[in-house]
C-alpha cells in the first residue's frame, strides 16, 4: 500500500504524481483555510483516471511514466487557438518543426496563423523525425453580449399546467407562455429547468438534474396533439379514452390539488404516441424523420438503443446480461436489430421532441424575444443511464461528482453523478461534450449551464465514501471553454453560467473574458469583504443573469414572510433552535427592506386594501425593483413570484420528506395556477409592469429594459 503521511494526506512522491495527472490534494472553502486531501482519496482518484497508486513501488513507477511523457511529448492532445492568433502551445515546439493542419472543412494548410473557426486535426513533426498529433480547437475570442437589458421568466416546466395539458407542463405550454411574454410582457426570454431525458421508471427520478442523457430530450414534455399524425389516427374511440384519462390526470392538479405524477403522464402520453404512430407518415415527413436520424448518427442510435434494452432488461444497463453491458458488441448489434421497431420508436419520440423544442424557440422569438428560451444544462449524468452506458469509456468509473464540506453544508455533497475522465475528453478533442452543446444549442437561444465551475474542476468522491473524502480533479478549462464559445457562436447563443457558493478565483474573470454571463441572486450579493451589509446595486456586475431567486431557494413571498424557516422546521431540517433561526432570517430580511426603503423602492402599502398591494406584494415589487437597479444585463423573474407561491420547488437535503420537482405554480394559499390563470393575473402584470417600467436609467449607458 502507498505509505500516506502520519496524518494521513499524500507523500511527496504521491503528491506530485496527482499535481501531474490533475488531482488536487488540498482545497481551500474559504481564502484563509486550507484543507489537505486525504492520499486515500487521491489514490482512487488516480486509479479512475487509470493511474496505479496503490503501493510506494507502483506510484515511483507512474511517477517516471508521466514525466516521461510530458517531456518527450511534442503537443498535448488537445491545443486551443482563440481568434486569428496562432495556439500558445505551439511555441513550445522544436525550432524548424513543420506544421500540417486539416481542417474541419477537408481543407489544408501548413500555417496555424488566420484558421476559421472550427476542430481541426494538427500533425507536427520535429526536425529530429519525432511526430505528434493533436485536435486544434479555434474559437472566437469571446460570446458577444446582449444589446442593451432584457427581462424575462423563470420557470420550471413541468409546474406550468395549461387547460390543455396532460397533468404537467409541456412543450406546447412554453409556446404559449413565450408568445403571451414576448408579445404582452416585453419579455426577452424564457428560461427553463432541464428538459433531458429521464431514466424510466416507475418511479422516475422527478429531478430534471440527474437525467439518462444530456445529449438528447425527454418526450414526456411532448403534447401529443401537436403531432401532425394525431388528427388521422383512425381508432377514435380509443383516441378519446386517452384524452379523458389526459383530463383526469390534469384535474387531479388542478382541481383536486394532488402532486404532478410524471409516471402517469409518461404512461398516458405513451399509449396515445403508439396509437399516433400506426399513421403513416407522410413522403416529407419521412424524409426529415431520416434526415434527422442521419445528423444525429450513432450518437441517436446509441441512445434509442439503451431505450429499447431498457424496456427489456430495466433501465440499469450495470445489471444487463454482460455482452449488452458493451455499446459496440456483436450481442448489442444483433439486438439492436431484434428490436428493432422499439429503436425506431424511441428514434421518433426523440425526433418529435426536437421538433417541438425548436417550435417553442421559433415562437419565441417570433413573439418579438431577443433571446427566447434559455435552455438549462445539468451538470452530469445518472450512472444507469444511457449516456453512462454509450460513452463508458470517458466516465470515471467508481466515482461520483459532489461538493466538498463548505459554510453552507459541513457533510459537502454527493450527487450520485459520474464525471467525466478529462484525460479522455482530451483524446477524444473534446467530442462528446461538442455533440452534448451542438444538439442543445439547436432550439436554445442561450444556455444556462449548472455549477459552471465544473468547467474547471469537480469534487470526485469515491464510492461508498462519505463527500468529505473526496478531492477536486481538475480539467483543461481553456478547452472546455474554447469549445463553449464555439459552439454557442455557431448557434447565435448566449452562455450564462450558474457560479453560486464557492467559486475558484480566477473562475469568474475567466469566464467574464469569455463573455459567458454569471448568475446573481439578490440575497446572496452582500459586501462580504466589508461590512457585509447588501450590496449597494451599482457595485453588482453587469454581465449577469439577476434574479430573485432561484428552484433550490425559497420564494420571495416565503423570503419575506419567514415561511421558508417554518417549513424546514416542519420537516425537522433546523440544525438550530428554531428562534434562533427566525431571528436571523427576520434579520437578513430587514437588512435588506431597510435598504429598499432607503432607496425609495419600497412604497407604503394599506395592506392589501383597494388602493394599492399588499406588503408582501409590495415587498416582491421593490425586490425586483432593486434588481432594475443594477447594471445586470438580465432580469429575471421566478415566475411563482408573481401571484405568490411560497413554497420551493426543490428543498435540497430532503428526498421523501418533501414532493420536490412536483409541484405546480400556485398562489399564496397553495392553489395551483395555470398558465391561462397567469396570463390574466392582475398582480403579475402589476410585477411585470415593474420591469417594464424599469428603475432609473441604467448604469453604464445600458438601455432600458426589453431588447
Amino acid at each position: 500500500m502507498t505509505a500516506p503521511r502520519p496524518d494521513g494526506t499524500p507523500s511527496e512522491a504521491l503528491s506530485r504524481l496527482a499535481g501531474l495527472h490533475g488531482v488536487a490534494t488540498s482545497y481551500r472553502p474559504s481564502p484563509d483555510i486550507t484543507v489537505p486531501a486525504s492520499a486515500a482519496a487521491v489514490t482512487r482518484a488516480l486509479a479512475a483516471l487509470g493511474v496505479d497508486a496503490s503501493t510506494d513501488e507502483a506510484v515511483r513507477a507512474a511517477l517516471a511514466v508521466r514525466e516521461q511523457e510530458i517531456a518527450e511529448r511534442l503537443l498535448p492532445p488537445t491545443v486551443v487557438g482563440w481568434g486569428a492568433r496562432p495556439p500558445e502551445a505551439l511555441a513550445a515546439l522544436p525550432e524548424g518543426a513543420r506544421l500540417e493542419i486539416r481542417t474541419e472543412d477537408g481543407g489544408t494548410r501548413a500555417s496555424a496563423e488566420d484558421l476559421p473557426p472550427g476542430v481541426h486535426l494538427l500533425t507536427a513533426t520535429a526536425p529530429d523525425g519525432r511526430t505528434a498529433r493533436a485536435h486544434l480547437i479555434v474559437a472566437p475570442p469571446r460570446l458577444p453580449t446582449v444589446e442593451g437589458r432584457s427581462h424575462g421568466l423563470l420557470v420550471q416546466l413541468y409546474s406550468l399546467l395549461s387547460r390543455r395539458s396532460w397533468g404537467m407542463g409541456d412543450l406546447a405550454d412554453l409556446a404559449e407562455l413565450a408568445g403571451w411574454a414576448g408579445r404582452d410582457l416585453g419579455a426577452g426570454f424564457v428560461q427553463v429547468n432541464p428538459l433531458h431525458a429521464a431514466v424510466p421508471g416507475p418511479p422516475t427520478d422527478p429531478s430534471p438534474y440527474r437525467p439518462s442523457s444530456r445529449r438528447f430530450p425527454d418526450p414526456v414534455h411532448l403534447r401529443v396533439e401537436a403531432v401532425p399524425e394525431f388528427a388521422y389516427v383512425g381508432d377514435r374511440e380509443r383516441l378519446h379514452g386517452l384524452l379523458e384519462r389526459a383530463a383526469r390526470l390534469r384535474e387531479a392538479v388542478l382541481g383536486k390539488g394532488e402532486l404532478i405524477d410524471r409516471d402517469a403522464v409518461w404512461d398516458a402520453k405513451r399509449e396515445a404516441l403508439e396509437l399516433v404512430r400506426t399513421v403513416p407518415l407522410g413522403p416529407g415527413r419521412a424524409a426529415a424523420l431520416r434526415a434527422f436520424r442521419a445528423e444525429q448518427g450513432q450518437a441517436l442510435e446509441d441512445h434509442v438503443t439503451w431505450y429499447a434494452l431498457a424496456e427489456a432488461h430495466g433501465p440499469d444497463w450495470r445489471r444487463w446480461p454482460a455482452a449488452l453491458r458493451d455499446p459496440r458488441s456483436a450481442e448489442t448489434a444483433r439486438a439492436r436489430e431484434e428490436l428493432r421497431d422499439r429503436v425506431d420508436f424511441h428514434a421518433w419520440l426523440v425526433w418529435l421532441t426536437d421538433d417541438q423544442l425548436t417550435a417553442a424557440q421559433r415562437a419565441a422569438r417570433e413573439a418579438g424575444m431577443g433571446v427566447g428560451i434559455v435552455h438549462d444544462l445539468a451538470v452530469g449524468v445518472h450512472p444507469t443511464g444511457a449516456d453512462a452506458w454509450a460513452q463508458q469509456d470517458h466516465f470515471a468509473p467508481g466515482m461520483s461528482v459532489g461538493a466538498p464540506p463548505d459554510a453552507f453544508n459541513a457533510r459537502g455533497q454527493d450527487w450520485g453523478l459520474p464525471p467525466w475522465r478529462p484525460d479522455r475528453l482530451a483524446e477524444s478533442g473534446y467530442a462528446p461534450f461538442r455533440d452534448l452543446l451542438r444538439g442543445l444549442f439547436r432550439y436554445a437561444g442561450a444556455l444556462r449551464i449548472d455549477h459552471v465551475m465544473g468547467l474547471f474542476r469537480l469534487w470526485w468522491v469515491p464510492e461508498g465514501r462519505p463527500p468529505t473524502e473526496g478531492t477536486y480533479v481538475r480539467y483543461d478549462a481553456e478547452a472546455m471553454l474554447a469549445v463553449l464559445v464555439l459552439e454557442a457562436s455557431r448557434a447565435g447563443s448566449l452562455v450564462i453560467g450558474e457560479d453560486l457558493g464557492t467559486v475558484e478565483p480566477g473562475v469568474r474573470e475567466a469566464l467574464r473574458e469569455r463573455g459567458v454571463y454569471g448568475t446573481s441572486v439578490l440575497w446572496f450579493e452582500r459586501d462580504w469583504e466589508g461590512d457585509r451589509r447588501p450590496l449597494p446595486p451599482e457595485r453588482w456586475r453587469a454581465d449577469c443573469l439577476a434574479t430573485a431567486t432561484t428552484h433550490d431557494l425559497p420564494s420571495t413571498a416565503a423570503r419575506l414572510t419567514g415561511e421558508h424557516v417554518e417549513l424546514r422546521d416542519r420537516l425537522g431540517l433546523l440544525t438550530r433552535q428554531l428562534a434562533e433561526e427566525r431571528a436571523e432570517a427576520a434579520a437578513d430580511v430587514g437588512e435588506w427592506l431597510e435598504r429598499l426603503e432607503g432607496l425609495g423602492l419600497l412604497p407604503g402599502t394599506d395592506e392589501g386594501g383597494p388602493g394599492g398591494p399588499s406588503r408582501e406584494e409590495a415587498g416582491i415589487q421593490a425586490v425586483y425593483r432593486y434588481l432594475l437597479r443594477t447594471p445586470a444585463r438580465m432580469v429575471g423573474v421566478w415566475l411563482p413570484d408573481g401571484v405568490g407561491d411560497r413554497r420551493p420547488q426543490n428543498l435540497p437535503g430532503t428526498w421523501d420528506q418533501y414532493p420536490n420537482w412536483r409541484l405546480p405554480v400556485a398562489d399564496a394559499e397553495g392553489r395551483p395556477v395555470t398558465l391561462e390563470d397567469l396570463a390574466a393575473s392582475p398582480r403579475l402584470r402589476a410585477l411585470v409592469d415593474v420591469l417594464r417600467a424599469g428603475a432609473p436609467p441604467a448604469p453604464d449607458g445600458l438601455a432600458p429594459p426589453g431588447l
